[in-house]
């Protein structure tokens, strides 16, 4: 039996419900308590105090318990309120949660049953493929094929029929386009696997990582990457994920993309720390400019209503102050919150 795929892909984010009377007040109180209502951090043009009011309730969930309100928290106990204010600019915006091995299911259970008690929508980041660093930083990803077909399986029953937007194994496509994997056609197989089994689920929405501009030059290679990968079956694709290329540079692409698989397939893209562009050197300081580079800044807040055709939305995928891996001394490993360079996202 077919798997029938949301028919309206602009309003099928699920919407905070509005709350009235005592719910309405009930429910402002626990969104302050969690700090999901924190001023936006400094200008980055001025480097002063902003005045904007706090975000609005966004469609996207807002984990209350992510690393930078955690460490936004702890700063204003020791006094350090400007600290703190430019830290919740990043932790009172929504932000993917990734999977990157173990048994997901209870994790996943768990997070859309935080989720679904806000009425947001969740965002996953499947990351778990075998060779999925493919000599990059970091390590990882199942031991064999048949490891990530049951750990793929796990993620979908800890779904149980609930709304999550799913981005698919950032990395994994654009890598085999460019042969970087042992068998770049077992590895589109995986990934067409996969997007079956999250489709079974019939409430993930799945988007399939394309990499950005700055990777792969030959957008037919990839759009035949695509088809093989199950891109028919998903809601389109993923562009920018961990990255810093210009909003408008990726919708190009993305309409590239998009015009050589037909022209009706739509896509996300990860503004979370695009907000300067890309760093202008292929090195800085003896490490690549991909990882944790300076002078990088957040970029347009997750929005579900982007304005921007074939656009499906701009999500925060790549949580910003997360260490890109440990590629200068005194750097962190890959994924390890890191407050200075949360900072210095805010400030730039």
């Amino acid at each position: 039996m077919p798997v029938v795929r949301p028919t309206n892909r602009r309003t099928w984010f699920r919407r905070p419900p509005t709350p009235t009377g005592v719910a309405a007040a009930t429910i402002a109180i626990a969104v302050l308590l969690a700090g999901c209502s924190g001023q936006p951090g400094p200008s980055r043009a001025s480097g002063g105090a902003s005045s904007a009011p706090p975000p609005a309730p966004s469609v996207f969930y807002l984990d209350p318990a992510n690393p930078a309100e955690a460490e936004a928290q702890r700063r204003a106990a020791r006094g350090e309120a400007t600290a703190a204010q430019t830290l919740r600019a990043i932790g009172s915006r929504p932000s993917a949660k990734w999977l990157t091995g173990g048994d997901p299911r209870d994790e996943v259970d768990a997070f859309l049953g935080q989720a679904a008690i806000a009425g947001q929508t969740p965002v996953l980041v499947a990351h778990n493929l075998p060779q999925r660093d493919c000599g990059r930083r970091g390590g990882g990803g199942a031991g064999t094929s048949t490891q990530y077909q049951a750990w793929i399986r796990q993620v979908a029953a800890g779904i149980a029929g609930r709304p999550v937007v799913v981005v698919l194994e950032p990395g994994a496509l654009p890598d085999a386009v460019a042969g970087c994997v042992v068998d770049p056609a077992a590895r589109l197989a995986l990934l067409r696997d996969a997007v079956a089994v999250l489709a079974s689920t019939a409430t993930a929405r799945i988007y399939l990582d394309a990499g950005h501009p700055e990777w792969i030059r030959d957008v037919e290679a990839l759009a035949a990457a695509l088809r093989q990968a199950g891109v028919a079956q998903a809601d389109g694709f993923a562009l920018n994920v961990a990255n810093f290329v210009y909003t408008a540079d990726n919708v190009d692409y993305g309409h590239r993309i998009s015009d050589a698989l037909g022209g009706d397939s739509t896509f996300v893209i990860d503004t979370s720390r695009n907000g300067n562009g890309p760093h202008p050197s292929e090195r800085v300081d003896g490490a690549p400019s991909w990882c944790n580079p300076p002078g990088r800044a957040i970029g347009e807040d997750p929005t579900a209503e982007p304005g921007l055709p074939r656009v499906d939305a701009l999500l925060w995928i790549k949580f910003p102050g997360e260490s890109d891996g440990a590629c200068r001394p005194g750097e962190p490993p890959s994924g390890e919150f890191w407050p200075a360079y949360a900072i210095s996202l805010v400030r730039s």
